[in-house]
């Protein structure tokens, strides 16, 4: 039986192994450990920023920056609605309401036009922003020239989720590094992985400070359980955290070969009347993802059809992020549209891009696209 090719497996192997069995046999089972401050440290210094606090999910970095900001109820924070749920959920966790803006057709992340937009209505309804929380969608950094401009002249931070950027670039900055407090996420398909987890950076070093105390059950440093604001069990743990320091010596190797994949699919649809790899001139992205979109009136095929095929074959594909505003737990959530992300979710597609794909798999890849091109 041919093996399922995946969108995008965790790729570890034998210095991930040890790594783990080192923090194990030298007994740092706890949550915390040397590998722990060593993880933070590190990422810290790969983005360029002075402070860093490791987390069980990007998710939980998410809801305490917005903690950390002064989110609280009656708030709104502006959220791409082309987006996974959480960025719109850790909103809904600190009491405030998500007011989602459309993204830019051509790359999938916000729109600045709208956001410059929502903004300007939401601070003459009187509303109080606590923040704006852009995302790197797929590995490709937001718009910041133009987004940051508008939030500092409306007042209003912003965190950065960089849920799916971690190695990306925008003009010599890395993904991570804009914005007040910025959000990795070391899930287990993202372009490295601790398993499940995830890191909040900031330059700003008292945010990280009550970050870090909120992660750990906001206990207070004294040789008794001394708790005056609610806490969180977010930490990361100690062995995952030696894990992922060897993923992130391997992540350059592990962007070279997903970037290699997106240019092999780029190759194959150059010349795909209606098809586009999204994102495709951006030379700054991790590329851990890559998508396509699909004008149906121009290929005459859609995109749905193209994952039913690959299906068949046992590769796995994936629409592009179904909006938030679209979401039924979102119903009647404010949003700011042009159709753009409605598009991107009904002609999209994302293809296997891991860079655990060996070349067999790739090839087998390719060749049941160019099948299905050339009619079956």
């Amino acid at each position: 039986m041919t093996e399922r090719i995946l969108l995008s497996a965790p790729d570890v192997g034998a210095l991930e192994e040890s790594y783990v069995l080192d923090a194990l046999r030298a007994g740092w089972v706890a949550p915390a450990g040397p590998d722990l401050g060593a993880f933070e440290h590190e990422v810290a210094e790969r983005i360029g920023l002075a402070h860093a606090v490791a987390l069980s999910s990007g998710t939980a970095g998410l809801h305490l920056a917005l903690l950390a900001l002064g989110t609280r109820p009656g708030d709104v924070v502006v959220v791409p609605t082309l987006t996974f749920v959480a960025t719109a959920n850790a909103a809904v966790y600190t009491g405030a309401e998500p007011v989602f803006v459309d993204c830019d057709p051509a790359t999938g992340n916000l729109d600045p036009d709208l956001l410059h937009q929502a903004l300007d209505d939401l601070r003459r309804s009187g509303r109080r922003i606590a923040a704006v929380v852009p995302v790197d969608l797929f590995g490709a950094c937001a718009d910041y020239d133009r987004i940051l401009p508008l939030c500092a002249d409306a007042d209003v931070p912003v965190v950065e989720d960089a849920a799916e950027a971690l190695g990306s670039v925008r003009n010599g900055r890395a993904a991570g590094s804009f914005g007040r407090a910025a959000v990795l996420s070391f899930n287990g398909n993202k372009i490295i992985t601790t398993s499940g987890g995830g890191m909040l950076l900031s330059d700003d070093a008292e945010l990280v400070a009550h970050c870090r105390r909120l992660s750990t059950q906001a206990r207070q440093p004294v040789p008794h359980y001394e708790h005056v604001e609610v806490g969180y069990n977010y930490r990361l743990s100690n062995l995952l955290a030696a894990l992922g320091r060897a993923q992130l010596r391997r992540l350059d190797g592990m962007m070279a070969r997903r970037r290699g994949l997106r240019e092999r699919y780029a190759k194959l649809f150059a010349t795909v009347p209606g098809v586009h790899v999204l994102a495709e001139e951006d030379q700054g992205a991790n590329c851990w993802l890559t998508a396509i979109t699909v004008d149906p009136a121009v290929a005459g095929w859609r995109a749905a059809d193209l994952a039913t095929w690959l299906a068949a074959g046992g590769i796995e594909t994936r629409p592009v992020w179904k909006p938030m505003h679209l979401q039924p737990v979102f119903a009647g959530a404010e949003a700011y549209l042009t159709g753009a992300a409605e598009n991107l979710f009904a002609h999209g597609l994302v293809l296997p891009s891991g860079s655990v794909l060996t070349d067999g798999e790739a090839d087998r890849v390719t060749a049941a696209i160019e099948r299905f091109l050339n009619g079956g």
